[in-house]
């Protein structure tokens, strides 16, 4: 078994073990959450450059700092490579520039009993929609293992069903996806405010490809969450022109907490 490596690092967060301790704090540090009155099971986040989504995904990782759970799931869109199902990299760890981070081995073998689970490092080689999310993880949540599932042609109901065999109280539901693309600010946040509305909602068949990027996780989501009777919350909802970017053509960014 082997170490996936870091592709991104120096790209979409910095290279420099500090720094990135630095970036990854601040964004934690500067969030301001609303309160909720559920149990945090699962997190929507986004998966950009750290200079762009980073702000947003500090209003999720925060509500992780002491937590309590034991491995993350995550799901995560293929940008790269298309297959049919769940992908999980084959390997026994991930690395960061922060060191390497465990792959829960338990989770992962009863995933991979089913037919819609497969291994491929070459569709989690080069992609960066999980790879974003492990530094925060190491920072709130150190030394907890993780089982990184990229989404490719699966249907979100069977997927759901299945990762409910392998969540406990004790598992977080991680979810990376961006929101709108390449609109005006104006019309981003017309779309991703109606996106987030349905996810409050828990409304999956509502999604379309326009939605999100990581459409599928968030469906599968929801979907366990209509099945648990859980809650969905918007945490922060912005675009690329609200943190380092241009007003002309921006991404939408959104956090959202889910629970029970």
């Amino acid at each position: 078994m082997s170490v996936r490596p870091a592709a991104v690092a120096g790209m979409f967060y910095p290279l420099d073990r500090e720094q990135l301790l630095t970036e990854v704090s601040g964004h934690i540090d500067f969030a301001d959450p609303p309160g909720f009155d559920f149990t945090l099971r699962g997190l929507i986040v986004p998966h950009a450059g750290y200079r762009y989504s980073g702000p947003t995904a500090g209003f999720a990782y925060q509500l992780l700092l002491g937590g309590t759970f034991t491995s993350v799931v995550m799901l995560g869109p293929s940008h790269y490579v298309g297959f049919r199902g769940l992908a999980l990299p084959g390997v026994a760890a991930m690395a960061t520039p922060l060191g390497d981070l465990e792959v829960d081995q338990a989770i992962a073998g009863e995933l991979l009993a089913s037919s819609l689970v497969l291994e491929s490092v070459e569709a989690h080689s080069r992609e960066h929609s999980l790879e974003v999310q492990l530094p925060f993880l190491q920072h709130v949540l150190p030394g907890i293992p993780v089982v990184p599932l990229l989404t490719g042609d699966v249907d979100p109901a069977a997927a759901a069903t299945l990762l409910g065999d392998v969540l406990s109280d004790e598992t977080l539901l991680l979810i990376s996806s961006d929101l709108s693309h390449y609109h005006s600010a104006a019309t981003a946040r017309r779309l991703d405010a109606a996106t987030a509305k349905a996810i409050n909602r828990i409304d999956p068949d509502s999604l379309d490809w326009e939605s999100a990027c990581g459409r599928t996780g968030i469906q599968i989501a929801l979907h366990l969450a209509a099945s648990r009777g859980y809650e969905v919350m918007t945490l922060d909802l912005r675009n690329s022109a609200d943190t380092a970017g241009s007003p002309d053509r921006v991404v939408g960014y959104g956090a959202f907490a889910i629970g029970g």
